[in-house]
């Protein structure tokens, strides 16, 4: 995939920024779409069906989490990258856009250079995506990349996309050690700020869903899954 058919939604309040980001990114070939608040960028998203989305938080009419959300719900943009670009720096309002179904997380102000490196990095993850196996089977588990959907046992497991991801990243190598800033850099994305704990907790949850056994720590190093 070129760059010219690869489009972005752009989503801010702030006519500058729509105008910066927007002229950096068109001039480095991509097609650039923008929404000045939430609402509008649903309907965009619906209609455009973007790769990439980059969203602002504070908004008015509906803030960026909230359109996070109405996103993730829509069958057609579950592979849609989303990352939010916000001077918001708080733990909270990081962990609220996570929670949201968010890829990443980008700080304002940032230099346009820096920016566009990172919207490169992101949009590398579609590459991986489309030569990655889409049906993992491992035993009695099933990963249905397409479909964000878990199979054990037979039985259907409804994941959030963040541990949907963790364990589709672990289980794509099994008995591979993964090491934890490798997990946050695929996973969450190497800009991001998270907790120190933040992997263990995602971890212990898919333990309790997927099974204790599949899931080994590397005390001081990271994770692995376990057949």
């Amino acid at each position: 995939m070129n760059k010219k058919e690869i489009t972005i939604l752009l989503v801010d309040d702030e006519p500058d920024i729509l105008e910066i980001v927007g002229y950096n990114l068109n001039a480095e070939g991509y097609s650039v779409i923008t929404a000045e608040n939430g609402i509008e960028a649903v309907k965009l998203a619906k209609k455009k069906k973007p790769h990439l989305i980059i969203l602002d938080v504070m908004m008015p009419e509906m803030d960026g989490i909230e359109a996070c959300e109405h996103i993730r719900k829509i069958p057609d943009l579950k592979n849609t990258i989303i990352t939010f670009l916000t001077a918001r720096g708080e733990d909270y309002s990081q962990v609220a856009g996570f929670d949201a179904g968010a890829d990443d997380y980008i700080t304002k102000p940032i230099r346009p250079k820096v920016l566009v490196s990172k919207v490169k990095a992101l949009l590398r993850r579609l590459k991986e995506e489309e030569n990655s196996d889409n049906v993992v089977k491992i035993g009695d588990l099933v990963i249905n990349r397409d479909e964000y959907k878990i199979i054990k046992d037979k039985k259907e497991i409804v994941l959030p996309r963040k541990e949907f991801e963790l364990l589709s990243l672990l289980a794509s190598k099994p008995g591979k050690v993964f090491k934890r800033e490798d997990i946050l850099d695929k996973v969450w994305g190497n800009e991001v700020i998270v907790g120190g704990r933040t992997i263990d907790v995602h971890i212990r949850k898919l333990r309790e869903k997927i099974g204790d056994d599949s899931f080994k720590t590397i005390k001081g190093v990271g994770y692995k899954f376990v057949v």
